[in-house]
């Protein structure tokens, strides 16, 4: 339960940071521009996205012409604009004729300008937390010289000669030192020669000059990933491993008799057997036995994996602090690159069943309050919210700019009818998606 407690709390505290920037990217040029804000809100005081259902605050307080609070409904948060058709669905004012102080009142670009600003702030809060991190605690390498079990290679580069369990030696000019910068030196660099031990004995594999292109269309695959021992760090109370009768630092050997001397393989013959009674060879103190162990109908068992940190002798790399600037970039672009890339997968049955709410994002975080995983997580969630918030969904801040830039374009600005009934179907398309990732959230909770 303690647990429960900790995830829960380092939810709501990167929600309120990312919330409050967010908003403040909205508030802040409104103002600039003249323009009222009656509300300025940390989570909503209303059943989001109902506006007139419980409506109370749990502190709120008047200065000037706005009026500040936190809402009892922590999904969120917003500022409610003069003249503007928002998540509180306020269209009073829009029965009569503009005032100069209104959103509706301000040239197109101003009107943009207020709609993009909390996009934009949590892109570059993402950016400062990740060259901040990287500052304060560095960046964990792994040597190629440490990885000791080899690669599992992706079935691409199996016709070029690869075989999991390669030992890659060096890349290219051998100026390679890290994991991290093998993909960069062959897909960036173009680097085509890679020196492998197999069998105790070194190669040179030389790829064709093309392979780069071919590869980068397979997406988010990895070329190479490291080898190391299938085990199990943590048992989940109640679960299926645990009826086993398996333990924290078991290395797993072989599953329904497929051996599985690493985690990739280990992965991929549990997800072969979903809902069966396996027989899994562990090893223990030295020692073989057998277990036996339900698989869910997910693939799963019911235990966390040991990460290659347990297993591969890692260097922490120091930044200086000009030196994390153009470090955070990178990882920012990496981190959004990599999650953008990912959503295609939400329109697949598999994906779709992983889309969570208050549940997932809380189990995202670390068990016990460690701050370098805490704002690595909260940069991460930051750019999703950015990511998020761009898309050209009515009653998200992509369909207010999408409007805005076909004003822009076309000279034409939409009605304020039209605008209030586009929010009305955004509003209803987000109560679904909450109903439906909070449903998720539930099913594997029974499962």
């Amino acid at each position: 339960m303690t647990e429960f407690w900790i995830k829960a709390g380092q939810l709501l505290l990167s929600l309120s940071i990312l919330v409050t920037l967010h908003e403040l990217g909205h508030f802040i040029p409104a103002r600039l521009f003249g323009t009222r804000v009656k509300k300025f809100y940390l989570f909503f005081d209303f059943l989001f996205p109902l506006p007139n259902v419980l409506n109370f605050s749990l502190f709120k307080i008047k200065k000037g012409e706005t009026e500040y609070g936190i809402g009892w409904f922590p999904m969120g948060g917003y500022v409610q604009i003069d003249g503007m058709v928002d998540e509180s669905m306020d269209t009073e004012a829009l029965k009569e004729e503009p005032k100069p102080w209104e959103f509706r009142s301000k040239p197109a670009w101003q009107r943009l300008i207020i709609m993009v600003g909390g996009v934009v702030v949590n892109l570059i809060l993402g950016f400062l937390i990740y060259s901040m991190v990287l500052f304060a605690w560095g960046e964990e390498r792994l040597p190629i010289a440490n990885m000791k079990y080899g690669v599992h290679v992706d079935s691409a580069l199996v016709d070029y000669g690869f075989q999991n369990g390669d030992k890659i030696v060096s890349v290219g000019d051998g100026s390679v030192k890290y994991f991290s910068e093998i993909g960069i030196e062959l897909l960036v660099n173009d680097a085509r020669s890679i020196t492998i031990e197999r069998d105790g004995e070194e190669m040179v594999i030389d790829l064709p000059k093309d392979v780069n292109l071919e590869l980068m269309d397979k997406g988010a695959r990895k070329l190479f990933t490291p080898i190391y021992p299938f085990a199990v760090s943590d048992v989940l109370a109640g679960g299926n491993a645990e009826e086993a009768g398996m333990l924290p630092d078991d290395i797993i050997l072989s599953v329904a008799g497929t051996p599985t001397p690493d985690l990739v393989s280990g992965i991929e013959a549990v997800q072969a057997h979903k809902g069966e009674k396996v027989a899994i060879e562990i090893e223990r103190d030295g020692q073989t036995m057998m277990l036996e162990a339900q698989v869910s109908e997910s693939g799963k068992i019911g235990f966390q994996l040991k990460s290659m940190f347990d297993f591969l002798e890692t260097e922490v790399y120091e930044y200086g602090f000009f030196e994390s600037i153009p470090a955070g970039v990178r990882l920012t672009g990496d981190k959004l690159g990599g999650y953008i890339k990912s959503m295609k997968l939400v329109f697949t049955k598999e994906g779709a069943s992983q889309i969570g709410g208050f549940g997932a994002l809380g189990s995202m975080f670390a068990p016990t309050w460690d701050w370098h995983s805490f704002w690595l997580m909260t940069a991460f969630l930051s750019l999703i919210l950015a990511f998020m918030n761009i898309l050209p969904i009515p009653a998200l801040d992509g369909g207010h700019v999408l409007f805005l830039l076909y004003e822009i374009i076309s000279g034409r600005k939409p009605g304020d009818k039209f605008m209030e009934y586009t929010q009305t179907v955004g509003m209803i398309l987000l109560l679904g998606l909450l109903v439906f990732a909070n449903g998720n959230d539930i099913l594997r909770l029974f499962k």
